[in-house]
């Protein structure tokens, strides 16, 4: 979603890194990248003028100190850094103001008319609709007005059977006399909200309008919902003035935006029709109906992430009570690997991990540094249903321990010793030696065993078990340096969002987080809860880690020698 967009933006930020000032000439080459990419994104060509005259009138000789001072403290301030904002601020005003609220009625149930062409995804919308009116404790009824296609009708009964809501349904009739009483019904049966699943066309024509028309006058419903499909690109923007133009419409609900990456039709509908966006569809279950907020798809399109809806996604798969749980257990250093298989399970019902990676502000916290390839690889949806089988090979003792997939000291390389050891004695709590341990220091005949169950390598394997029990001990020294609580223990709130400099400092030390964060599997999450991020470079070994570690290799296989003797 949005990479046209955001690739200009990209493109804009690294000619302007280094600059002191911003003149007109640096400018008009930043903007020539924004503007094409806008162009590509189907925004409409006014739009794109408009937007791009009020960045350059913003920008131009804006003379950017190096260190800006705000109060009693000292912010460093980039060129680029400043730019960013000043098309944030834009992005903002071009899309919003936006009031997700719905208009209520006077008296009688509330009316929502839902109206769009064919296959804008409408009738799938007032499910998604219903779901959240439904969830917020409000009794809705819905209500079938497209007679010509049987299809659509059944469908609207399905999801009103998945719902558990009414639907008023006749298989041939009317459409407006089906509405009438439909309402009637609706008031008699003091039903909060009646949403009307009205017919599509093809195309805009004449009969389609009139058929909406008089639905309009009949019902008189408080909200004219039009549903348009993101990916017709600026046929979506020529739909929306034309319904309005005959409906006056309350607001839209943009679909399929997930799929499309492109999304010009977000930024310019708004500005053409005066008509706010009012939701976004985004996938195919129920729940996936998102309040649209312009300083969301602004951040997400710069780079710097949308953490309230991420957080948004995470309350609705997650209750607060579980989350505090978690987090205890996380920063407690007591997480299993069943904990984290419950995790991956929470972050698949959140939607893609494409969708949550635009939602991480990963430019900010890397500087806008985040090779594509490797969020191509921390995108990959297929990595979460690998991790998930290897931990399902194990046995309840590896998951609630993974420390048993590693060798003591005086343990063989195959593991044949293993059942027969001395106690493991405890290890030094040092996340960075995850990062180093070869193929030696692991069980083999565990890991080999885990490896066949879930049709992965040995490789993929260890590298699951040594990211896992560094991401433990990283977790376990926050819990430490916070009092054994905080950052993690009120997830689902905003202090959540004001800790992210911890984690933004934590991230500056690549020893520490070398085993977190690098090596093994691609994409596997690096944290219980939040989408995975990208393989960060190993950093180089010092030479005298290197000379001990060969050192006790060697006493390892003197051991060896001594016990075949």
């Amino acid at each position: 979603m949005f990479e046209t967009i955001s690739k200009g933006f990209r493109a804009a930020r690294e000619r302007l890194t280094g600059k002191g000032e911003l003149t007109e000439e640096v400018i008009e080459a930043a903007l020539k990248d924004v503007r094409m990419s806008l162009l590509e994104a189907d925004v409409e060509f006014r739009v794109v003028k408009q937007f791009l005259a009020a960045v350059k009138e913003k920008a131009i000789g804006t003379e950017v100190q190096l260190v800006a001072k705000q109060g009693e403290r000292k912010l460093r301030v980039k060129s680029e850094d400043h730019f960013v904002r000043i098309c944030h601020e834009e992005l903002v005003a071009l899309m919003g103001p936006v009031d997700s609220e719905l208009a209520t009625a006077s008296r009688g149930p509330t009316g929502i008319m839902m109206v769009g062409l064919l296959g804008s995804a409408k009738t799938t919308s007032t499910g998604k609709l219903a779901r959240k009116l439904t969830k917020d404790g409000k009794r809705v009824m819905l209500v079938a007005c497209d007679v010509y296609r049987p299809a659509a009708v059944r469908q609207l009964q399905v999801l009103g059977e998945q719902l558990e809501v009414p639907v008023f349904a006749r298989e041939s009739g009317d459409p407006v006399e089906i509405a009438a009483a439909a309402n009637h019904e609706a008031a008699v049966g003091a039903f909060d909200y009646v949403i009307f699943d009205t017919a599509g066309r093809l195309a805009i024509d004449e009969a389609l309008m009139v058929e909406l028309d008089r639905i309009k006058a009949k019902v008189n419903p408080a909200n004219i919902l039009l549903v348009i499909d993101a990916m017709i690109g600026q046929d979506a923007v020529n739909t929306a003035k034309t319904f309005d133009e005959r409906l006056d419409i309350s607001g839209v609900v943009l679909t399929k935006l997930d799929g499309d990456a492109r999304g010009g039709a977000a930024l310019s509908i708004r500005a053409v029709t005066g008509k706010p966006v009012k939701f976004l569809g985004m996938g195919e279950t129920l729940d996936r109906l998102e309040d649209f907020r312009p300083e969301g798809l602004a951040g997400r399109i710069l780079g710097m992430g949308d953490l309230v809806g991420l957080m948004q996604d995470f309350q609705q798969v997650v209750d607060e009570e579980t989350a505090a749980r978690d987090a205890e257990k996380m920063l407690g250093g007591g997480f299993t690997m069943d904990d984290f298989l419950n995790q991956i399970r929470s972050i698949q019902k959140m939607g893609s991990m494409k969708d949550l990676m635009d939602k991480m502000p990963l430019g900010s916290l890397f500087g806008g540094q985040v090779p594509q390839e490797a969020l191509d690889q921390a995108m990959n949806d297929d990595e979460l249903t690998k991790i998930e089988a290897m931990i399902q090979s194990m046995t309840r003792a590896e998951r609630a321990k993974p420390d048993v997939f590693l060798l003591d000291d005086d343990d063989s390389p195959t593991g044949v010793a293993r059942w027969t050891r001395k106690p493991r004695a405890p290890k030094p709590k040092d996340p960075s030696k995850y990062a180093e341990m070869g193929a030696e220091q692991f069980v083999g005949t565990r890991v080999a065993r885990v490896a066949r169950g879930s049709g992965r390598s040995e490789d993929d394997v260890r590298g699951l078990v040594g990211r896992f029990l560094a991401m433990r001990e990283v977790f376990g020294m926050l819990g430490g340096l916070m009092g054994g609580g905080g950052m993690l223990g009120n997830l689902p709130g905003v202090k959540q969002l004001r800790q992210l400099g911890a984690m933004r400092k934590l991230a500056k030390n690549p020893e520490m987080l070398q085993g977190l964060m690098g090596g093994g599997m691609p994409g596997m999450p690096a944290m219980p809860g939040m989408p995975g991020l990208p393989r960060a470079p190993a950093p180089a070994r010092p030479a005298d880690r290197d000379r001990a570690k060969a050192d006790r290799k060697k006493q390892k296989d003197a051991r060896k020698k001594n016990r075949k003797r």
